[in-house]
């Protein structure tokens, strides 16, 4: 699975509180993806982060 991020991104931290482990806010005040392949125990806070998104800024495939 990965995780991307769009540029509708405004930064709110929720990914981030739900999934530490594959998102972090970056200095520029919105959301990074700090893994390449996210981990398998990672998958559903992944999907769920993306499901809760308020601005559909995460990308899973």
């Amino acid at each position: 699975m990965k995780a991307t991020v769009n540029e509708d991104c405004i930064g709110c931290g929720l990914c981030e509180s739900t999934c530490p482990e594959v998102f972090v806010i970056g200095d520029d005040g919105v959301a990074e993806v700090t893994v390449e392949e996210v981990p398998e125990e990672a998958e559903d806070g992944t999907q769920e982060a993306a499901d809760n998104c308020p601005v559909s800024a995460i990308e899973v495939e």
